[in-house]
């Protein structure tokens, strides 16, 4: 998603520079049957977290039923790797997100709604020869949690409820406390005074800190299992800091051109049928049952009879 994976490891920065080296690549099963539509594999990229790779794998094996090629470079990173390699066409199909692509990867203020998104960053990639197909409804976002106990005690139902407490922790990434749609989205348009940050920038030790107590919200993602756990409570944006994050897949346009119109409506009937609540079922799948993404995905597509 969302602008705080865009930390990148020196291992991952090199793997892209030789060539796009795929992390999570790789075969993904049975394909089904199809008449090939030949022609150059398509190159289909994903970012370096789950839901990244479980989108991927679904529109390429989306793709490869209707019999299009497709060679998979996932795992790869941060946009700041991916989207030179976006732009030159050497990577020609990513799952993107609607408000970080336009936040981080272009540094403008995202709209207000998922369509006006859409229209805005259909025009910051136009010039790159990128194109978007159409949006789904499923969601991936920065989301805040705290503790239910703490918020029935305390009456806390959004962000702004988060004033009714004498003192507030925040732990997050460390790009986290520069950021709008996070620490500072609370100091300066919540205008929270009770509150500090406390940088920590691994998940699994943020969500210890806060079952523990020591800190009182932390960010996640809206398709973590975390979002639908009973022991915690999701805070309502209720002044809007986080932008819309609707799926989108960005396209090379080349391709779109050469592969006509029976190409975007394979990957625009998989978006249709993409919620967020079918993302956060197939991320727990992946995150805490230990199931792979491209088989997460294959389920999926059968399911969806795509």
């Amino acid at each position: 998603m969302r602008w705080f994976r865009n930390a990148s490891v020196v291992a991952v920065a090199l793997a892209a520079t030789l060539g796009l080296t795929a992390c999570g690549g790789g075969d993904s099963g049975d394909k089904p049957a199809a008449q090939s539509k030949g022609g150059a594999p398509i190159v289909v990229a994903s970012f370096n977290f789950t839901d990244s790779q479980i989108l991927a794998e679904i529109y390429a094996q989306a793709l490869e039923a209707k019999g299009y090629p497709v060679t998979r470079k996932l795992n790869l990173g941060s946009r700041e790797l991916i989207y030179p390699s976006l732009k030159s066409g050497e990577l020609q199909f990513i799952p993107e997100y609607q408000g970080a692509a336009i936040t981080t990867g272009f540094g403008q203020e995202a709209g207000k709604t998922a369509q006006e998104e859409h229209d805005q960053l259909a025009k910051l990639f136009e010039p790159s020869g990128v194109a978007l197909l159409n949006f789904a409804a499923a969601e991936d976002k920065n989301t805040y949690i705290i503790k239910s106990d703490l918020a029935k005690e305390k009456g806390i139902a959004s962000i702004s409820d988060l004033k009714k407490l004498d003192k507030v922790v925040m732990a997050g990434p460390p790009e986290c406390e520069k950021r709008l749609p996070c620490f500072k989205g609370f100091t300066d348009v919540y205008q929270l005074t009770n509150i500090s940050f406390q940088t920590i920038q691994e998940a699994g030790p943020r969500v210890q800190q806060l079952k523990s107590g020591a800190v009182t919200v932390i960010p996640v993602d809206s398709v973590s299992p975390l979002t639908g756990d009973p022991a915690y409570t999701v805070l309502k944006d209720d002044l809007n800091i986080v932008p819309t994050e609707n799926v989108v897949p960005a396209v090379n346009k080349k391709v779109l051109d050469e592969r006509g119109a029976d190409f975007a409506n394979a990957v625009n009937a998989v978006s249709a049928k993409l919620t967020t609540d079918i993302m956060r079922d197939l991320n727990k799948r992946v995150d805490s049952d230990g199931e792979k993404a491209a088989d997460v995905a294959k389920d999926w597509l059968a399911q969806a009879g795509l």
